[in-house]
């Protein structure tokens, strides 16, 4: 992948030769990236959860729970589950989110910045942003997969009969291991590939809306903004995202969930057009935007704040 990002950018000056890869790596990004993932999976969980339950209903699984709406799921998880079924699989959700947003901040700043050569203020484009955020995608999904089928196995987790019970994280990563294989922990890899897509297209957004305003202004892009700007461009750049990808998160959900089994990723999207059609592939995206909005806002702010705190540290 490295090689791939050369062409674009300038030699490097007298000194020779293009400074080394780690000399941009700053471990600021990944602290920076837990912080702000960490921070809205707590706010957020019980949406995430909902979305899930929603998105692996095919109305073909009698042993799944039916939810009227995301009120009605709500005041149902609360009643028959208890405030503690709201937060279930909460735990690899942190460590999901927090790495996922730790990594990806952490490879994309780093691809990123050694393809401007260090120059942070040099424009990139559109191209070039969705590349470096699409490779730092596909870092983070190699190292976060399993994470992400705990979490959602947990949070479909019912405890009835016949039910294979995880007593958490750790539990469930051994039991999968054991039970599935390799396999098993990155069920639901192909379609995260293809959700690849769905960071880079909103990285790109989010970065080309921060460069072009901060250049209307006359300022250098890697200017810092107010709370209120980066609010509004990472919920612009989500909103569009999540609406051109959203159906790769349902295909993904139902390979990872163990309550229906697929024969594979083409055999999860020809019976769920069969049965269901194109609303199928939208199942749950009401909550889901209900929560990855928000969660992104305060994702992205967390991040850029901390980010910015704690570079000015290192270097005073």
């Amino acid at each position: 992948m490295a090689s791939a990002l050369k062409a674009p950018t300038a030699p490097a000056g007298a000194g020779g030769g293009k400074l080394s890869w780690m000399s941009h790596v700053k471990y600021e990004h990944l602290m920076a990236g837990v912080s702000g993932g960490v921070t809205s999976t707590l706010l957020l969980h019980p949406l995430d959860l909902i979305k899930i339950r929603f998105a692996v209903n095919d109305g073909r699984t009698a042993t799944l729970p039916q939810y009227r709406g995301l009120t009605g799921a709500f005041l149902t998880i609360f009643r028959q589950e208890g405030f503690r079924g709201l937060y279930k699989g909460v735990t690899p959700n942190i460590w999901g989110s927090g790495s996922a947003w730790g990594f990806y901040f952490l490879f994309y700043n780093s691809i990123k910045t050694w393809i401007q050569d260090g120059n942070t203020a040099q424009p990139l484009g559109p191209g070039m942003h969705m590349l470096a955020a699409a490779e730092a995608g596909v870092l983070t999904l190699v190292m976060t997969n399993p994470i992400w089928v705990v979490k959602t196995r947990l949070c479909l987790q019912l405890n009835g009969p016949g039910q294979q019970g995880y007593a958490g994280m750790v539990d469930g990563l051994k039991k999968i291991y054991r039970t599935e294989g390799i396999r098993g922990l990155y069920s639901g890899f192909v379609p995260g590939m293809l959700g690849v897509s769905h960071g880079a297209l909103q990285f790109m957004t989010y970065e080309e809306m921060k460069n072009r305003y901060n250049q209307k202004r006359k300022r250098p892009i890697d200017a810092k903004l107010t709370t209120v700007e980066y609010l509004t461009f990472a919920a612009i750049s989500k909103l569009i995202a999540a609406a051109a990808t959203y159906p790769y998160q349902v295909v993904r959900a139902r390979l990872q969930d163990n309550n229906h089994k697929y024969k594979g990723t083409w055999d999860c999207i020809k019976l769920t057009w069969r049965f269901e059609s194109w609303r199928g592939f939208y199942k749950g995206l009401g909550p889901n935007l209900l929560r990855v909005m928000p969660a992104t806002m305060i994702t992205f702010v967390t991040y850029e704040n901390v980010s910015r705190y704690l570079l000015a540290f290192r270097k005073s």
